[in-house]
């Protein structure tokens, strides 16, 4: 299991408090300096089911000043909004936890971090 975190994310210490007290087996991945490259994000969009769309924090000052609300939100505009992520990975969601499964979660609840653990 490893785990995308942002040390200075309140919901990602959550998470690491949670895994800890459950006694999980994790690696930590500081996304912020370990950047992931196009392809790990599409890995791990695959993993979790989702978009880029889905896991970029809009309110962000570089998605703003990248217009991203404007973006499309569709198949050909795809590698786009992967692109901008491994750009700027302040923008990916966090965290983000890959379980054991081969799926993935955004653990921003308790549920979500327990459903990870569970998979």
């Amino acid at each position: 299991m490893e785990i995308w975190i942002n040390p200075a994310c309140s919901k990602c210490r959550s998470a690491l408090t949670l895994l800890d007290a459950e006694g999980a087996d994790y690696t930590v991945r500081r996304y912020l300096e370990d950047v992931p490259d196009p392809d790990e994000i599409r890995a791990v969009l695959a993993r979790l089911g989702l978009e880029p769309w889905d896991i970029t924090r809009t309110q962000e000052d570089a998605a703003k000043e990248l217009g991203l609300k404007e973006w499309p939100k569709d198949a050909a505009n795809r590698d786009r909004w992967v692109e901008a992520l491994a750009a700027h990975p302040k923008l990916i969601q966090r965290p983000i936890i890959t379980a054991e499964d081969g799926t993935a979660v955004v653990g921003r609840t308790e549920e979500a971090v327990r459903d990870a653990l569970g998979r």
